[in-house]
């Protein structure tokens, strides 16, 4: 199968075959630091050698039965696509970058699109894509494009500091109906939310030992169900922060002190159930912080946020019966009690605690009017 040479128009964009006078441009988009973090095989420095060689790599792509496209947008570069050469199977895969200057207007969703629906009128069958786990931005370029999610492949991928990452996969197929909507959960508008005392922002790879820290501090253990994570388990968990936003599965949060910027807890929105509109908090905070109010703030600012930004309309929570603690932080951030699960939790002693079940409608009073 070889694919024509062909020039895409969609919306405000143009794809073409590369040129030399878009190397310049080339140069600069490649020696970025984020297309070096997430093109580990980019040579760094990237410089106008490199860009010519990619010309003639990419001129060699189309002869193999490939495709390489420049981005351009008001005749000025913006990224690159490229295309695979389709397998026996009519499978190809596709790869793209953003220029700087270009990126948060959804060039690269808008061409991923069209060259993969330009795929299917060549006569491809299915179109895959890989974004790294931590790479939100390509993945949030995925789910634009109307490609599915369909699994992940641990340590995948090496970077350039060495370690493996995780990938996740998506496809689509010649049939598929792409109907693109809305995120379920939108990230937060600046990055983070805050009163000017608390702040919650993603948890990020760099909380890490923090959060390992706490999560094995007695008292925050004594309320985990599970075995202990070792430090290694809860840095990929903070690196699939993004991911797991992005694809609407859940919000894991970083608590810190707005002044001093210090890490005091964790907080997340799990147990997202579009078809009840309900989701899951869940929260612990490090001794140190503790007694300030801190987790009061977090609770109500996370869930006035969900219901003023999400379709949720019911997030519940649960505490075991004897952590009072917790208990006075819902009933502060205007939770009401719902019931008991009997013998709920495990306990080290192998018995059993009891579960206590408390929920927030979005037409409850606002959590600050109560005291």
């Amino acid at each position: 199968m070889m694919l024509p040479h062909d020039v895409i128009s969609t919306g405000s964009l143009i794809l073409r075959p590369p040129v030399e006078s878009d190397a310049e441009a080339i140069v600069t988009t490649c020696d970025d630091p984020v297309s070096a973090r997430f093109l580990p095989l980019l040579p760094s420095p990237y410089g106008a050698g490199d860009a010519l060689d990619y010309l003639g790599r990419s001129a060699a792509r189309w002869r193999d039965g490939g495709a390489e496209f420049s981005i351009t947008e008001n005749g000025r570069y913006a990224g690159s696509i490229g295309v695979g050469p389709p397998d026996r199977w009519g499978v190809t895969e596709i790869g793209y970058l953003v220029a700087p200057w270009a990126r948060g207007k959804n060039v690269a969703a808008t061409a991923a699109r069209a060259v993969t629906d330009w795929l299917f009128d060549h006569g491809v069958r299915r179109v895959e894509l890989q974004a790294e786990v931590e790479n939100v931005a390509s993945l949030r370029v995925a789910y634009k494009a109307g490609f599915r999610e369909e699994g992940r492949r641990r340590d995948a991928k090496q970077v350039r500091d060495g370690r493996y990452a995780d990938v996740v996969t998506f496809g689509r197929l010649a049939g598929d109906a792409v109907a693109v909507a809305e995120p379920y959960l939108p990230f937060f508008e600046g990055g983070e939310l805050t009163d000017g005392v608390v702040a919650l922002e993603p948890l990020a790879a760099e909380d890490a030992k923090d959060f390992h820290r706490m999560m094995a501090e007695p008292s925050v253990a004594v309320y985990s169900v599970g075995p202990p994570a070792t430090l290694e388990d809860n840095e990929r968990r903070c690196r699939y922060t993004g991911y797991w936003w992005a694809s609407g599965q859940r919000v894991e949060l970083a608590v810190r002190d707005a002044a001093s910027r210090a890490f005091a807890g964790h907080l997340q929105l799990t147990q997202v159930v579009p078809a009840l509109g309900q989701a899951m908090i869940g929260y612990s905070l490090v001794p140190p912080h503790r007694g300030k109010g801190l987790m009061t703030r977090a609770v109500r600012l996370l869930v006035d946020w969900a219901f003023a930004g999400t379709p949720l309309h019911r997030i519940v929570a649960g505490t075991e019966a004897g952590n009072t603690a917790s208990q006075a932080v819902l009933e502060r951030a205007g939770f009401s009690r719902e019931g008991v699960h009997r013998e709920l939790f495990p306990q080290p002693d192998g018995t059993w605690a009891d579960d206590v079940a408390w929920a927030r409608l979005r037409q409850d009073e606002p959590a600050g009017r109560k005291s």
